[in-house]
């Protein structure tokens, strides 16, 4: 296995059925299209949803912590969360976050496909 020094920030939410999980997912995506982007360091986001309707994972993935950490000082925090909050009211059903405090990550060790032990 390679060894992954991306940082990634874990974005976890419950939601209250398919249709909002859909919904949802397709506002953060465009969240991360308007805001997020386009900042130096920024690989990717991928969203995961749960196969029972309750739940979304949003995992944006950085370069590195200081990429992470550079997007938070110099962009629009606030009119990101501001964009995330129009986002959630103009769902037709529930979302609510699951995290508390800083919802960030960094890789310690990674199994890979291999022979039975």
């Amino acid at each position: 296995m390679s060894a992954d020094t991306g940082f990634y920030s874990i974005i976890d939410y419950t939601v209250d059925g398919h249709d909002t999980q859909r919904e949802f997912v397709e506002v953060f995506a465009k969240i991360q299209e308007r805001w997020v982007r386009f900042h130096p360091g920024y690989r990717s986001a991928r969203f995961h949803v749960s196969t029972d309707g309750t739940r979304v994972y949003n995992i944006v993935h950085w370069d590195s912590e200081a990429d992470y950490r550079h997007f938070v000082e110099t962009s629009d925090t606030e009119g990101r969360v501001a964009a995330i909050q129009e986002a959630l009211e103009g769902l037709s059903g529930k979302a609510e976050p699951r995290m508390t405090g800083t919802p960030t990550y960094t890789v310690v060790r990674e199994v890979g496909p291999g022979p039975r032990s």
